[in-house]
């Protein structure tokens, strides 16, 4: 019976491995230094190969290989079986000659059917300058030219802000990537002092801040780390500039210790403090005369408008929707304004963004939803709209045109303002009751209504009401048209939304994301709170308002140090600390004390 079971048990292992999905992948590097050696790795998962067949690697000469090992794995998750399999082929490699060569498939036999990984480039990087000229300096190949206590140079570490674009028009999307470029390893990395994008909308780009790239810049090899990618949406012309940050690292080192086993090298850790460059940029003004239909769209855009339900009724909701799709300045479109018929009323426009960065820009959809209730039969008319764009690739304004309606009202089963009727109230005409006989009490006194304070009550308390009424619509009004007042009003009320999200995040413990949207909440509550523009936002500003507004320097003090930490968790994630929990805390405790300020 044991026998059985164990082979029962092959059996069913055996079938999971052959139901696996059979796969062929290469793990190659995507730069390498002329001279040095590298293997590429080709992975067969889930299949047992044969006439395995490597592609030629030009400018490389093939030291050894392919060395085949097989490996094989399973587990056991809540009653239910599974396995893997996977055979490696290793070949190793000396690049010989500097340049960019395309390496073709390789292919292996499964069961008589041929798979084959994906072709890829291999670029060789000339050794570096210094090297090649005998000049002994710093290579990131060679730890004999990291010794412990040799100096750091300018060239040795730096951190470059680099731009797509050199000018620009308003609006117009610019990608702004910060990178560090180093010969050291680095063990630790800490900003002190963050760019600021003054005159910027800013839209971040999911970056991997590890030094996995090499690049050759003057001569000279690098490993490089991206510290911060964003999309620049420029919101005034001139020249604007992005001012550089401050930047503790802590670099490795090599000093050479003599054991009994030989010399070998112990790293050694030397901090450092840099400084990023600045970098301008020019922003050209759109062209003048700007098309009346003109509202701040910089891209490529189409528009398509769609009313539902198509057949109107009276009393009966019916929606526009304004959708306008394609790349640019999308999540910052503004609603257009449609010329309703009177006889409609209409609702405030409702916004859905679904873009998010594509490429150099933000692609998507923005939509405008309009709700609006038809209050009488009849025909009317909804006129065609114009929506302009700026396209900053052709340097012209194109319009675009949305179509006329022609509606048909027809008479719905609700009215203006229904009024409930009990149909179980049973009509009668028997209440007469027989007049009453005998003494009715009755009194002479009579007292004229007029002459009493009750009759001049109902006089004086509408007065007073509609008085109360006015001054309150009035108060109401001028509200509405204070648009940083209603900001201000309904600045906590957006964050706690904001807070929302970035507490899913944190539940689903995505720190990246986490720390985005939290810092996307305090900038945009203190924009609404505080009144400042979002293009002149910065850490100066907010301090000035709020010592105007005597603020205690401890509430002041605890903002910019969430701040901080927030903007670091997201230029280096893999160093920020994993107290996610007590952020999201310290950030609702910030918004609590900034909600008691008033402005002066």
């Amino acid at each position: 019976m044991n026998k059985l079971l164990i082979v029962a048990t092959l059996l069913v292992v055996g079938g999971l491995c052959a139901l696996a999905q059979v796969s062929f992948t290469v793990d190659a590097p995507r730069q390498v230094i002329e001279g040095n050696k590298f293997t590429i790795t080709y992975v067969l998962r889930n299949g047992e190969g044969s006439s395995f067949q490597e592609p030629k690697v030009e400018g490389t000469t093939k030291l050894f290989g392919p060395a085949t090992s097989r490996s094989y794995s399973s587990q056991w998750v809540n009653g239910v079986s599974s396995s893997s399999t996977s055979e490696e082929y290793a070949i190793t490699y000396r690049a010989d000659k500097a340049g960019k060569y395309n390496v073709a498939a390789a292919k292996v036999q499964v069961d008589g059917k041929t798979y084959s990984t994906q072709p890829f480039t291999l670029e060789i990087l000339p050794p570096d300058r210094t090297a090649q000229n005998g000049q002994g300096g710093v290579q990131i190949d060679n730890y004999d030219s990291q010794r412990a206590g040799k100096e750091v140079g300018a060239d040795d570490l730096f951190i470059r802000i680099n731009l797509s674009k050199s000018s620009a028009y308003e609006q117009e999307a610019v990608v702004c990537t910060i990178k560090l470029y180093t010969k050291y390893q680095v063990s630790q990395f800490m900003p002190t002092l963050q760019p600021s994008f003054n005159g910027f909308l800013i839209e971040e780009l999911p970056i991997t801040s590890a030094l996995n790239n090499v690049e050759r810049v003057n001569g000279q090899n690098y490993m490089v780390a991206e510290l911060k990618k964003c999309i620049l949406f420029p919101q005034q012309s001139g020249e604007l500039e992005i001012t550089s940050g401050n930047y503790d690292v802590t670099v490795v080192q090599y000093e050479a210790v003599r054991t009994l086993f030989g010399t070998m090298r112990q790293p050694v850790e030397r901090q450092l403090s840099i400084k990023s460059n600045s970098q301008k940029i020019n922003i050209k003004a759109l062209p003048a005369p700007r098309p009346a239909s003109f509202s701040g769209a910089v891209g490529k855009f189409s528009v398509e408008t769609e009313i539902k339900p198509p057949v109107l009724k009276t009393y009966e909701a019916s929606t526009l929707s304004y959708k306008v799709t394609g790349q640019g300045n999308i999540k910052y479109l503004k609603a257009p304004k449609i010329q309703f018929p009177a006889q409609f009323d209409v609702y405030d426009p409702q916004n859905n963004a679904d873009a998010k960065p594509s490429g150099s820009t933000v692609s998507g959809t923005m939509t405008f939803e309009y709700t609006f209730i038809p209050q009488y039969v009849g025909k009317y008319e909804i006129p065609a709209t114009e929506f302009t764009y700026f396209d900053p690739s052709a340097g012209k304004y194109v319009t675009l045109n949305t179509p006329k309606y022609d509606l048909s009202v027809a008479k719905g089963s609700g009215t203006a303002a229904q009024v409930p009727v009990d149909n179980n109230i049973e009509q009668k005409n028997t209440d007469i009751l027989h007049i009453k006989t005998g003494d009715l009490g009755l009194q002479k006194e009579h007292v004229s209504f007029v002459a009493g304070w009750t009759y001049w009550l109902w006089y004086v308390l509408p007065t007073i009401l509609l008085a109360a009424i006015l001054v309150y619509y009035r108060k109401l009004l001028k509200e509405r048209q204070n648009m940083a007042l209603m900001r201000t009003k309904h600045a906590n009320k957006l964050a706690k939304k904001r807070l929302k999200q970035a507490k899913a995040y944190m539940a689903a413990n995505d720190s990246g994301k986490f720390y985005a949207e939290l810092l996307n909440a305090i900038w945009g509550y203190l924009s609404d709170k505080l009144g400042i523009p979002v293009s002149e936002l910065n850490k100066e500003n907010i301090a000035s308002v709020l010592a105007s507004r005597e603020v205690d320097d401890g509430t002041v003090t605890m903002l910019m140090e969430l701040l901080d930490k927030c903007e670091f968790a997201q230029y280096a994630p893999e160093l920020a600390d994993s107290g996610i929990g007590e952020t999201y805390n310290k950030a609702v405790e910030v918004m609590d004390k900034l909600e008691t300020v008033k402005k002066k």
